[in-house]
């Protein structure tokens, strides 16, 4: 399972309405509202003047934009910039996005220093994707070559961002903890995190968890039940719906 990697970009700005002026008739707002109501060029036009007044949450969105070709034809190549430019200012989705650039080399040449360094800013600011993606560098030994420690680093990553409710994380987390990867083997711990990412459809934790389930015991198992009716409430995802799934070449 440690062996698939899915580094996940964030194709959209949505987060970014957490810190951004939440006034009606704001720019962003005015933009936002036009973007969902797929007025393209209305939020084009009002974010690029933005954006190239140096907002990075509008840099953000044109990025966006031209990454998912809203109104504009697509061109990874602009997306990367305009996502660097963003990520430079310290927007912690647009450090992510520009990490899986360097590491897929979509929009810019294939860097893994330079994937790894805007991956661990994302990550430093508690970014959920880049939380994820340090991670499956590290469980890929691609940060360090030391196993051992890479493999704890990985499970203390992800669990950060499990925490929070992000099922990639808790999928990948429960397995670590199904077979004693980077943390010590509980069947407990991998029954709360296997099932909280089953419930968001993630085939491969259904799979595993089905498998820690025939080796529990019944103590185990009204134990896994307790944390996961515990935990369920409490890692709701803050992120937006909008993550693509590259797989890199």
């Amino acid at each position: 399972m440690l062996d698939f990697v899915a580094l996940i970009t964030s194709v959209g700005a949505l987060t970014d309405m957490v810190t951004c002026d939440k006034n009606e008739n704001s720019d962003h707002e005015l933009a936002r509202k036009a973007y969902f109501k797929e007025d393209y060029d209305k939020a084009y036009n009002i974010w690029l003047e933005n954006a190239n007044n140096g907002d990075m949450h509008a840099q953000a969105w044109i990025g966006s934009m031209y990454a998912n070709g809203d109104g504009r034809e697509a061109n990874s190549d602009k997306a990367f910039l305009w996502y660097l430019s963003a990520a430079k200012q310290g927007y912690a989705m647009a450090q992510a996005n520009v990490g899986v650039a360097y590491y897929t080399g979509n929009g810019t040449e294939k860097n893994l220093a330079n994937a790894i360094k805007w991956f661990k800013k994302a990550a430093n600011l508690e970014d959920l994707n880049g939380l994820f993606n340090l991670a499956v560098l590290y469980s890929k030994g691609e940060v360090s070559k030391n196993n051992v420690s890479s493999q704890k680093k990985a499970a203390s990553l992800y669990k950060k961002a499990s925490e929070r409710g992000h099922y990639p994380s808790q999928s990948r987390l429960g397995y670590m903890y199904s077979v004693g990867i980077g943390v010590q083997k509980d069947r407990v711990q991998a029954y709360l995190w296997l099932t909280l990412a089953s419930q968001h459809g993630i085939g491969t934790a259904l799979t595993a968890l089905e498998n820690v389930i025939e080796s529990m015991s019944s103590e185990e198992k009204a134990a896994g039940i307790s944390l996961f009716e515990e935990w369920r409430k409490k890692t709701k995802s803050n992120e937006g719906p909008t993550a693509i799934y590259p797989t890199p070449k």
